[in-house]
């Protein structure tokens, strides 16, 4: 579940609650006038009933409380010694008007809740001796909430959930953008400073952030000039031991060993400037498939055992130049550390397209993988005692990072590495 949703999930739940408590404390704090109005309406029907039964032509009596019966709803019956009556429900609002009634017209005021299966609220008064009941419809007791309240209510938490909807947008907008650009710098691209908007809180934190990023941008770019100045001053005299060393005419065991060391040397350095050149490399369609028929042509034509197994791969955007020396670098690795033969295949993996390096080496124990990812980190033994600046791996691990991949190195059966570059087609 998202920030996003978290948040309005949260708050309308909160506001929600809010509305639902402010209601049933409206319900409770209504109960005490409420029951005082419907008890002196009760008692005024009870006063009524009894002047007019006391007041009316005994001939004409029967006529009046059928009239009262279909005007008011009202019921009068006496009391006989047959008849069935149930108690008054334990309401709070009920148990109050019978008080409140009781207190009025006395102590041996009965109430009940249906006479002989006839639901009401039922009242007892007497008449000199005789004791006679009133019914008052139920409908008079009970609380109205019609058409006209449902649509209030849907009003009050329609405008819930919307301010409950601008608040989380308006904390996780920032965050997420924070989030996205956070990934940005760990996939080693530099984001878009974040706008410093909103709440003094958020404001602090995008400050930071942006001042964090520009730091490491900076860094960066002083390490990337450091490197590449010291790799390119290094060349120039590199180069003029060479060609010293070639015209010198020097035994040639001893001079092809210095060549050798100095082309060590020189590889060594064209890797400062690869990992200093970083992967700044505009992203266009191309055809991976071609660029690794090329580099295999490369191993092919200076004599190396490397073959492609090649599947088709849909055109994509890509670094051309970067994937092309990232894998250089893992085939590099497998010569330099295992020997021939090296096979490299592609595969296609949607999203995603997997290029496998795979070796007969002596591989690389598990536990020292993520470690030789890292710049300038190398095994004890390099795998076979042969010589490198530990950047190789670092190279490839940033040129997946930047095409949104990764860099896995898992053990071959029965023997060997593969080395797996992950890119995105995306």
């Amino acid at each position: 579940m998202t920030l996003f949703a978290r948040a309005f999930l949260l708050i309308a739940l909160l506001i929600v609650t809010a509305v639902l408590a402010s209601f049933q404390i409206y319900r409770v704090y209504e109960r005490e006038p409420r029951s005082r109005e419907l008890a002196q309406q009760t008692v005024s029907t009870v006063n009524l009933v009894r002047a007019a039964l006391v007041n009316a032509d005994p001939v004409l009596r029967r006529q009046l409380l059928i009239e009262l019966n279909e005007t008011e709803g009202l019921r009068v019956f006496p009391v006989t010694a047959s008849e069935h009556t149930e108690p008054l429900p334990d309401d709070p609002l009920l148990q109050r008007v019978a008080e409140t009634v009781r207190l009025t017209l006395g102590e041996d005021t009965r109430f009940a809740d249906s006479h002989d299966g006839e639901e009401g609220f039922w009242v007892s008064f007497y008449i000199d001796e005789d004791e006679f009941w009133v019914m008052l419809p139920r409908e008079r007791f009970e609380p109205f909430f019609g058409l006209q309240w449902l649509g209030w209510l849907a009003a009050v938490l329609m405008l819930a959930l919307a301010g409950a909807w601008f608040i989380a947008s308006n904390i996780a907008r920032p965050l997420a953008a924070m989030r996205r650009a956070a990934l940005r710098l760990g996939g080693g691209q530099q984001p878009e400073p974040l706008p410093e908007v909103g709440v003094r809180e958020l404001r602090t934190v995008a400050a930071a952030f942006n001042r964090m990023a520009a730091n490491l941008q900076s860094m960066e770019r002083e390490r990337a000039m450091v490197l590449a100045g010291i790799s390119h001053d290094l060349r120039t005299p590199l180069s003029r031991l060479r060609l010293a060393l070639e015209m010198s005419g020097a035994d040639s065991t001893a001079s092809n060993a210095m060549i050798s060391d100095i082309d060590e040397i020189d590889a060594i350095i064209g890797q400062f400037l690869d990992f200093a050149r970083g992967t700044d490399e505009q992203k266009e369609e191309h055809d991976l498939g071609e660029v690794l028929a090329d580099l295999a042509e490369h191993y092919a034509r200076i004599g190396k055992n490397v073959r492609l197994l090649s599947h088709p791969v849909r055109s994509f955007r890509f670094a051309r130049m970067a994937v092309r020396r990232a894998v250089a670098n893992l085939v590099d690795n497998a010569l330099r550390y295992a020997g021939e033969p090296v096979e490299i295949e592609v595969l296609a993996r949607n999203p995603s397209v997997a290029i496998e390096v795979r070796d007969l080496g002596p591989g690389i124990p598990a536990h020292e993988v993520e470690r030789l990812k890292r710049p300038f980190t190398r095994l004890d033994d390099s795998r076979s005692g042969a010589g490198g600046a530990g950047l190789g791996l670092a190279i490839v691990e940033r040129t997946a990072q930047a095409h949104g991949g990764s860099l896995e190195l898992a053990p071959r059966a029965p023997r060997g590495l593969i080395a797996r570059l992950i890119l995105s087609t995306r």
